[in-house]
């Protein structure tokens, strides 16, 4: 059976979301669930969610990382030894071998931070990503880096570009994906210095090259992973998000104050309204992956609720069935090679 490490401590309103949607994955998936947190708050929980007959343990953890926890506070919590807090305990357990994979709401760089220096890199990797699906015009697509590594390397595009290829047809199912660097113009030699730089790196990567593509090409699907350095995928990552909410709102908003014909066409199209509201939910994926990293992470917003955990633990459940890790790590291998 498939273990699963839930931060219990993770999201905003912890450890109640954590716990609830831990417990649905549990139930509906089938997967060893075990909740790592303060047992004082997460056993309450747990028992309120009547899930005796469950796989699901509790790991005591007295401590937890907040978004105080920055610079070297933060470093000194991720790397001892003796660390107490819920990620360093969680992903001790995947490091030993006690479970596949991590699901976490928590601080993003606390995660990431944690997961380096407990688990380490996959070797060829010199920075892990954060690697989101975006929906798009065809389907959806593997967008890395939104957020770990604000300045990159030419170098670090391309280990990616390698990563987010091999998570895209492992995990996403995408036959022989291809792989664009973002850029602000299609044109080869259009974009600033990293991207020009990293071009002729990409072009020689064990991937499909597409080439450059700008956000339109993004969205309209032109591509199935897109590579860039973190900052533009966070920039990204957020106005798409933001855009997204801003037009459903403004067309629920629209339908509620208009006139009678208005409001009869609102309910005739609300099927459809609906399901274009599921494909731009990002609790519909949970969790992104944090691609590099010698072990499977998962990272969910802080605001996430129970079905948004559930779906992380899935999302890191068909990682783990597929051998997502060891796939990555034999075409980092092959890619030194050359």
């Amino acid at each position: 059976m498939i273990r699963i490490v839930v931060d219990a401590m993770g999201t905003d309103e912890c450890p109640l979301p954590d716990v609830s949607g831990a417990v649905a994955a549990a139930r509906e998936y089938g997967v060893e669930i075990i909740l790592v947190g303060d047992e004082a708050r997460v056993r309450p929980a747990l028992e309120a969610q009547n899930a005796k007959d469950l796989p699901i343990r509790i790991v005591h953890a007295p401590d937890m990382l907040t978004m105080e926890d920055k610079g070297e506070k933060l470093v000194l919590k991720a790397r001892s030894k003796d660390a107490k807090n819920s990620m360093a305990v969680g992903i001790d357990l995947v490091k030993k071998g006690e479970a596949d994979a991590f699901v976490t709401a928590g601080n993003t760089g606390a995660g990431m931070v944690t997961a380096l220096f407990r688990l380490g890199r996959i070797r060829g990797v010199d920075r892990p990503a954060l690697a989101p699906i975006f929906p798009t015009a065809k389907g959806f697509c593997v967008v890395l880096d939104i957020g770990a590594n604000p300045d990159c390397k030419p170098e670090n595009l391309a280990q990616f570009a390698i990563l987010g290829s091999v998570y895209a047809e492992k995990v996403r199912g995408v036959k022989n994906p291809k792989v664009g660097l973002l850029s602000n113009g299609e044109e080869e030699g259009k974009g600033n210095e990293l991207v020009k730089a990293a071009t002729p790196l990409m072009k020689t990567a064990p991937i499909n090259y597409y080439g450059n593509v700008e956000g339109k090409e993004l969205i309209g699907g032109a591509v199935d992973v897109a590579v860039t350095d973190g900052f533009t995928g966070n920039v990204t990552l957020k106005t798409s998000e933001a855009v997204a909410k801003l037009i459903t709102d403004k067309i629920r908003e629209l339908i509620k104050n208009g006139n009678l014909i208005t409001k009869i066409g609102g309910l005739l199209v609300k099927p459809a309204l609906s399901e274009i509201k599921t494909m731009l939910n990002p609790d519909e994926q949970g969790a992104a992956p944090m691609l590099g990293i010698n072990g499977l992470v998962y990272i969910a917003h802080g605001r996430s609720d129970a079905y948004a955990i559930k779906n992380a633990v899935r999302v890191a459940k068909e990682a783990v069935e597929v051998k997502v890790l060891d796939a990555m790590k034999s075409a980092i291998e092959e890619s030194l090679k050359k």
